[in-house]
């Protein structure tokens, strides 16, 4: 897409901005090393509540009150409750004992406090001998990424360390799905649903087709409806909607979703469709859902139990993987991956899209501007050097930018060249360069003695 209206930077605009940019990371920085102090003299604080417990016969009751004191002794210079710091206490003791190496490249500088909350949260399923091993591979994931992108990547790396396969906790897993309810202020409550992830993954997209299928008719109808016969009235759910009262709906994405569920759960199909013309169900009940899965090749062919990813979520069983690619009406997306190199093998589908957009959502996964994570289902596939401009429409000249920083591409002085194998090259307006590489694909760490991969 192109625009002759970029906002650009004065001189004294991009001196104001590389101070400000510098400030930033000095204070990122000292913030960093601020933080992992404050870590270590919590975990002393849970060290000396120990200390104390350890002289009284009653260690248990007397470790819980000397560290009920010692939290509201320093939840007063931290002007917070000394529950939050006894929970702080706990988490700062795990860090420091289990998670070393993270503590110190914090200090240093070379991840956040996000990432460190991803490995902590990522790691806790690894039997406590498991997790120095995890530590050091999942630390050199953090330095190259962000914390957003890194997580779906430790969650694979940890389940592939795990000693019990996840199709075995994930037989277990399943026995505990529940639906619960949980009541809130105001007259509202909470509808929770336990199920496996690539499922509600799935209840999840559908909704949001459905929703943004709402807001593309409602914009439809604005556009041919005069201004001064709007009305606030909701919608009805009835199948005789007037333009005016489609044009009126003024409904949140996350308010659509709700009203959606509701509406599905308590009579079978969304009545409210405003795109439908007629007594039927209209286009809504038509969606369905379209959720990305990336499996080994070994897994696909049941040798190897390997977790497969559902892009940008989490790591699913290999027995739902496995029972997803051999359903030829299914909407999945398969991409099939090299056991050891996780280099694409193969990508199909069995909907009407092009093998230019297989490639690309094979290719990239999400939005590729640094550290977005917008799935590339969601995102809009643009040419990196506009077609107005002579841009080819062809794999090396395109990539997946969701709508926000497709914007920012078009209407900023942020800029971006493709290099070879879908590496981007974004230069922001102060000059810095920030090189995005095709993210890779996170279910090959396992190894073997035979690595090859029989012809597809």
């Amino acid at each position: 897409m192109h625009s002759n209206d970029v906002i650009g930077f004065s001189d004294a605009d991009t001196a104001a901005l590389a101070e400000i940019v510098a400030d930033v990371e000095k204070s990122t920085a000292l913030l960093a090393a601020a933080q992992a102090a404050q870590t270590r003299a919590l975990a002393r604080a849970g060290d000396l509540a120990r200390t104390q417990a350890a002289r009284s016969s009653a260690k248990v009751r007397d470790h819980d009150m000397a560290l009920r004191a010692i939290a509201a002794e320093v939840a007063g210079v931290m002007r917070t409750s000394d529950r939050s710091v006894q929970r702080q206490i706990g988490d700062a003791t795990e860090l420091v004992q289990d998670y070393p190496m993270t503590l110190q490249a914090w200090q240093d500088g070379l991840i956040t406090r996000a990432h460190v909350r991803a490995i902590v949260d990522t790691g806790v399923v690894l039997p406590p001998e498991y997790r120095a091993e995890f530590e050091a591979t999942a630390l050199r994931e953090c330095e190259i990424d962000t914390a957003g992108r890194v997580r779906t990547r430790l969650e694979l790396i940890a389940e592939n360390m795990h000693p019990r396969t996840l199709a075995e906790r994930h037989h277990d897993a399943r026995e505990q799905r529940a639906v619960k309810i949980m009541t809130l202020a105001d007259g509202m409550s909470a509808l929770t649903t336990i199920a496996p992830t690539v499922l509600v993954d799935a209840i999840f997209d559908r909704l949001t087709q459905q929703a943004h299928t709402i807001v593309d008719a409602r914009s439809r109808a604005r556009a041919m409806t005069p201004a001064d016969s709007s009305t606030d009235a909701a919608p009805p759910a009835s199948a005789s909607l007037t333009p005016q009262q489609i044009a009126s709906d003024t409904r949140s994405m996350d308010q659509l979703r709700a009203d959606l569920v509701a509406d599905m759960l308590l009579t079978s199909m969304p009545g409210a469709d405003p795109t439908r013309d007629d007594d039927g169900p209209g286009t809504l009940g038509a969606i369905r859902a379209r959720v990305q899965i990336v499996v080994p090749a070994l897994t696909l062919l049941g040798s190897d139990d390997q977790a497969a990813d559902l892009v940008g979520r989490a790591p699913i069983d290999p027995e739902t993987a496995r029972e997803l690619a051999c359903l030829t009406w299914s909407p999945w997306e398969r991409i099939l991956t090299h056991p050891v190199t996780g280099a694409v093998l193969h990508v199909d589908t069995y909907q009407r899209t092009a093998a230019i957009d297989r490639h690309l959502r094979a290719r990239d996964q999400h939005c590729r501007f640094p550290g977005c994570r917008q799935p590339a289902i969601r995102c809009e596939v643009d040419h990196t050097v506009d077609h107005a401009l002579g841009g080819e429409t062809h794999v090396r000249n395109l990539a997946h930018l969701c709508q926000r920083h497709h914007s920012m591409k078009q209407f900023t002085a942020w800029r971006v060249r493709q290099l070879s194998d879908g590496v981007l090259e974004w230069t922001s307006p102060l000059g810095r360069i920030y090189i995005e590489d095709p993210p890779s694909l996170g279910v090959h760490f396992r190894t073997s003695a035979d690595t090859s991969v029989p012809p597809f």
